[in-house]
């Protein structure tokens, strides 16, 4: 087959793994097969093991194989393993009607396209009879999660959440456009360009708010960025200087469209307007926002740098503005792969728990209750958001959001503390850390520690309740204040009740279990969070 030519193309980093969160659990798969020689009938076998751990979900299954996803979303891993019959009948009638190059039609061109970007982004390398190698960002990547599979039950744990940040941050400060493992002549890293453009607009007062406060770019000038030919971020940074001189903030789609397949590259094939103005940049926010640099401001309408992380914007501009261009696809997996421990070293401005407080609160001027409930309501029925910055949170990073801003909105007298990371608007970048709760909130003399998830089934009763009463206690502890536990999840689980009940007996710590209905129903009949006496 002829190599294809090179052109410049649209920005999109990947078809296939849209979300990068999923990145880490497809890592976790990939790695036991670290060291082996890749052929394609291992790279069947790769996907086989990416199916039975519910990560790849072919269409065609059985009423057994549809039981056991169910109760979780494609994209995750599966409460329950497949058999290895169950795997072949999915291999055996999900046949893939695909070719990728270098790898034969069907299923090791299914691999190719489910790995081929985390290969792009120094994770793990490999190709059809050769080692597949590991780097130590991709180890590091494969290792946020601790896994346990237990009678076939899949037990997931998340363990090291900052891996991920620091993973996709290297990534991103070094990804090329123009790099040996794709064909396009585009020429910058895109991660930078967004950088220095924002600092050129947020440098601008005209384009600052009464207040002075920078507001970043646009998300509908985002295009222009995602088209954008080189690295000149001054001329991108004038030609949006021109587009808003001329429209304003709301230049129409037609315009946007018109500058980036016309003007930006000359006569490029025809687009649909809906994926150069929502698709791409829905992409792209989710891929610059996991690196924990972006806020998102004015309700999603700008993309801004996150002002707690000035350190490693200005270490990254100064250290990767000016890169060499690689033709060999091992030498730029190398560079991308080596890690660059000054880049990890730089500190983000420490948030305390009083600026965490009144960042969420800040939050309920954009937020009404009804919406909460509505967006809530959507988490509880696995709907998909189409809320212009909710829709860019995984969904158990927005519960907790959610969840804290439900409680400060309908309870304004609780003190409400979130423990998840987040940028400087208070918007999560990351779950709360393993070894703490969810919320901590303080009404009166008393504690109350609100954990949340979106796991459901046994895989909530095993990696949940018995983590609630470690924090339950620890929190007692800390305070020295009369405490309990409230715990939402979109259904509360059978065993998961008769455990929370055995917590109690033995150890005399209160655990509240809420289905995310009825903790919403709870708010809207309720005056105070805690409960002095409960019902069993």
């Amino acid at each position: 087959m002829a190599e294809r030519e090179s052109e410049y193309k649209p920005l999109l980093f990947t078809t296939t793994v849209r979300n990068p969160e999923r990145v880490k659990s497809l890592l976790y798969v990939f790695e036991k097969y670290d060291g082996l020689i890749l052929t394609s009938d291992l790279a069947t076998e790769i996907v086989g093991e990416t199916i039975k751990y519910g990560l790849y979900r072919p269409l065609k299954k059985t009423p057994s194989i549809g039981a056991k996803w169910k109760t979780t979303p494609k994209g995750t891993f599966a409460e329950e393993f497949l058999s290895n019959e169950e795997v072949a009948y999915m291999i055996a009638n999900n046949p893939q009607q695909h070719k990728e190059a270098g790898f034969e039609y069907g299923f090791p061109s299914r691999f190719a396209t489910i790995y081929d970007f985390t290969k792009e982004l120094g994770f793990v390398y490999f190709a059809i009879n050769q080692k597949i190698e590991f780097s130590d960002l991709g180890h590091k990547l494969a290792n946020v999660y601790e896994v346990n599979v237990t009678n076939n039950i899949i037990n997931v744990e998340l363990i090291h959440p900052e891996y991920e940040q620091q993973a996709f941050l290297q990534a991103m400060a070094k990804y090329q456009r123009h790099n040996p493992f794709v064909s396009v002549l585009n020429d910058n890293i895109p991660l930078i360009l967004l950088l220095q453009t924002i600092k050129r607009l947020n440098a601008n007062p005209k384009f600052n708010t009464n207040k002075g406060e920078s507001k970043g770019i646009s998300r509908i000038e985002l295009p222009l960025l995602i088209f954008w030919k080189n690295n000149d971020a001054e001329a991108l940074y004038k030609r949006i200087v021109k587009l808003r001189n001329e429209y304003g903030y709301e230049p129409s789609d037609e315009a946007i469209c018109d500058i980036c397949t016309e003007e930006i590259m000359g006569g490029f094939k025809k687009f649909k307007p809906k994926s150069i103005i929502e698709e791409y940049p829905d992409e792209f926010i989710r891929k610059m926002r996991i690196t924990g640099l972006i806020s998102l401001r004015g309700a999603g309408r700008f993309v801004d740098i996150n002002h707690n992380e000035e350190a490693k914007i200005d270490y990254i501009i100064k250290n990767y503005s000016h890169y060499q261009i690689y033709t060999d696809e091992k030498e730029y997996f190398n560079y991308m792969a080596e890690i660059d421990e000054n880049l990890f070293s730089q500190q983000a401005k420490k948030i305390t728990s009083s600026q965490s407080e009144t960042l969420l609160t800040n939050w309920i001027s954009e937020y009404s209750w009804n919406k909460i409930k509505h967006e809530l309501k959507c988490l509880s029925s696995r709907t998909n958001s189409k809320d212009t910055v909710l829709k860019l949170l995984p969904a158990p990073a927005r519960l907790e959001f959610l969840t804290a801003l439900s409680i400060k909105v309908k309870l304004p007298n609780v003190r409400v503390i979130p423990n998840y990371s987040c940028d400087d608007t208070g918007l999560p970048t990351s779950t709360a850390g393993g070894n703490m709760g969810d919320i901590e909130c303080y009404e009166d003399r008393y504690g109350i520690l609100v954990e949340v998830t979106m796991a459901e089934g046994r895989t909530q009763t095993m990696m949940e309740i018995w983590p609630i009463e470690r924090h339950l206690t620890d929190f007692k502890e800390k305070n020295e204040i009369e405490s309990q536990a409230i715990f939402i999840a979109p259904t509360i689980f059978s065993d998961s009740n008769r455990q929370i009940t055995f917590v109690k007996d033995t150890n005399n710590l209160l655990i509240r279990p809420y289905k995310i209905d009825d903790f919403i129903q709870y708010l809207e009949t309720r005056s105070t969070l805690y409960l002095s006496e409960v019902k069993n």
